[in-house]
């Protein structure tokens, strides 16, 4: 059976480790960084982006997360996760693991209250997938190599870049587990390229 991480340290692990299993695959909450060598993918949850990165650094994980992601193994982030994989952002001097060509923008629709759901086309995933975005943030611009895979008022709100996936909603705060299947199947298709 497939094994699908979530970043334990802080975010709505639960709710992912559920989707993940309503999938089909196996969810397993990672809360150090020797388990990442047992998984064949991993979410970076929503949360808090410079909180999760003091987690990171305080609990060794960076250049671990780093590696997972050279090393050709699907990580998808959704929120912060997302910042924390952008290659750039917006107003802060270093960005974080640097995985995805793409600059972001932190809390880009506003603050708490500024909380919505909105129907979105997610290209490869759905036509109808109802996003929930809260204090999201969205990508200012996407390098050649990124696919943008959904746009909600002109801004991008999910992409894919080769076996790296973000969102900047919260797929897992619904019942549609149809962008967790969608990285399941990424995961499928990384092993398979892995083990040849």
């Amino acid at each position: 059976m497939i094994k699908i991480g979530v970043l334990g340290l802080q975010g709505a692990v639960r709710e992912h480790i559920d989707s993940i299993q309503a999938s089909g695959a196996e969810g397993i909450i990672i809360k150090k960084k020797e388990q990442l060598e047992e998984i064949d993918g991993l979410i970076l949850p929503g949360g808090e982006s410079t909180t999760m990165r003091r987690l990171i650094d305080k609990y060794d994980f960076f250049d671990a997360l780093v590696a997972f992601g050279k090393q050709g193994k699907p990580i998808f982030g959704t929120c912060a996760g997302l910042i924390l994989l952008a290659g750039e952002v917006v107003g802060q001097e270093k960005a974080h693991l640097q995985l995805m060509d793409m600059k972001v923008e932190r809390n880009a629709f506003g603050r708490q209250k500024e909380s919505f759901e909105a129907e979105l086309p997610i290209t490869g995933v759905a036509d109808d997938f109802n996003a929930v975005f809260i204090r999201a943030p969205f990508i200012r611009e996407a390098g050649e190599d990124v696919e943008v895979l959904a746009v909600y008022n002109e801004a991008i709100v999910a992409a894919r870049q080769g076996h790296f996936l973000c969102s900047a909603f919260h797929p897992e705060l619904t019942d549609d587990h149809r962008m967790t299947a969608y990285f399941v199947t990424m995961v499928e298709e990384s092993m398979k390229e892995l083990a040849s």
